[in-house]
C-alpha cells in the first residue's frame, strides 16, 4: 500500500490499519509478476495418511474431495523476532499527529511491524518484540496466540504516542536480545543505523551473534529519504540539530547538498556492503514510500525458512 492512496486521517486502530495495509499488499502481489509467491493464507493443510482424522474438514472434503485439516494457532511454522529501535532520532521528522500521510521513522516502524504481525498471524506464525532505546524498554517471546498478538499491537501503540529524547547504543541491545533467544527465528530489525558510537564495527559485531545463534537476520533500514537522503530544504538559512548529541550547524542546505548527498549515499552503500558480507538481509526503507517492501521482504526470507 503506498502512503498516497490513502487519506489523511489519525491512526486510532493499528489492528484494522495492519488488516488495511496487508489486503492492499496481497491484491498487488496478485497483480505483479510475483504473484508466483506462495501467499497461501489458509487456515488448512492437506491430510497426511496416518495422521488422527479428528480434525478433518468434511465439509470441505464435500466440496473439493480432498482431505485436508484443520490449522490451529499454536501450529506455528515460524518463529520471528520483530526489533525497533526507540531511540530520539527515530523521532524524526517531527510530526504533531501520526497519520499514513505523516509518519516518523519510528511510527513507520510500528505501523509496519504491526502489518508483518498481520501476515504473521494468517500463516500461523509465531512472533515476539523488542523495543530499545538507551534502555532495553521492551520485550516479548516469540507465540502465536491472539492474546499475545493483543499485547504486542498495544506496545506499538504506544509508539505512535509516544516522544524520546533517548541515544543509543543499538549493539549493546542487540548482544542482549542475542542472548535472550535460544531457538532459531527470523528477525526483523527496524532502525536508521544512527547512534551515538561512530563505531560501527560493534554494531557489525552485534548482528553477528544473532547471526552466530543460526538466526535469519534482517535490517529493515528506515529513514526519511526526502531530508535525511535528499536534503531537500528550502535554501534559507536553518539551523540543523543532531537529535541525540545536541550537536548544531546553522548553513544553508543548498551550499552543501552536494558533499551531503555523496557522503550519506556513500554511508548507505557501505552499509549495504557490510550487510552481504556477513549474510544479513538489507532492505533499504523510505518512509514516503509505503510498506511493500517490508511485507515482500518478509515473503522472501519466509521461503528461504520453510
Amino acid at each position: 500500500m503506498n502512503l498516497s492512496e490513502v487519506q489523511s486521517s489519525e491512526i486510532k486502530n493499528l489492528d484494522i490499519l495492519a488488516k488495511q495495509v496487508v489486503e492492499g499488499f496481497v491484491t498487488g502481489i496478485h497483480k505483479s509478476p510475483f504473484h508466483g509467491f506462495s501467499v497461501e493464507f489458509s487456515e488448512h493443510k492437506l491430510y497426511n495418511k496416518g495422521e488422527s482424522t479428528r480434525h478433518i474438514d468434511w465439509k470441505l472434503f464435500a466440496k473439493t474431495e480432498k482431505l485436508y485439516t484443520k490449522k490451529y494457532e499454536e501450529e506455528t511454522n515460524l518463529r520471528c523476532h520483530i526489533i525497533i529501535d526507540n531511540s530520539a532520532s527515530m523521532h524524526y521528522p517531527l510530526v504533531k499527529k501520526q497519520t499514513l500521510n505523516s509518519l516518523n521513522k519510528v511510527g513507520f516502524s510500528a505501523v509496519a511491524a504491526a502489518s508483518l504481525m498481520e501476515i504473521l498471524k494468517r500463516q500461523r506464525d509465531a512472533v515476539g518484540l523488542s523495543i530499545y532505546s538507551d534502555t532495553y524498554e521492551y520485550y516479548a517471546p516469540e507465540k502465536g496466540s491472539e492474546r499475545h498478538r493483543k499485547m504486542l499491537l498495544h506496545q506499538l501503540d504506544q509508539l505512535l504516542i509516544s516522544n524520546s529524547d533517548a541515544k543509543t547504543e543499538t549493539y549493546k541491545y542487540l548482544h542482549e536480545i542475542a542472548e535472550k533467544m535460544h531457538r532459531r527465528s527470523l528477525i526483523f530489525l527496524f532502525t536508521d543505523m544512527f547512534q551515538t558510537s561512530k563505531n560501527n564495527d560493534e554494531l557489525f559485531e552485534a548482528l553477528r551473534h544473532l547471526k552466530y545463534n543460526k538466526h535469519e537476520v534482517v535490517l529493515f533500514h528506515t529513514f526519511d529519504g526526502k531530508t535525511e537522503l535528499n536534503l531537500n530544504f528550502e535554501n534559507t538559512p536553518k539551523k540543523f540539530v543532531d537529535v541525540e548529541t545536541g550537536e548544531e550547524i546553522n548553513v544553508f542546505a543548498e551550499n552543501i547538498k552536494k558533499e551531503y548527498e555523496k557522503s550519506v549515499g556513500d554511508y548507505f552503500s557501505n552499509l549495504k556492503k557490510r550487510c552481504l558480507q556477513f549474510k544479513i538481509d538489507y532492505v533499504s526503507v523510505d518512509i514516503n514510500k509505503g510498506f511493500n517492501d517490508v511485507l515482500m521482504a518478509y515473503l522472501i526470507s519466509r521461503r528461504k525458512n520453510i
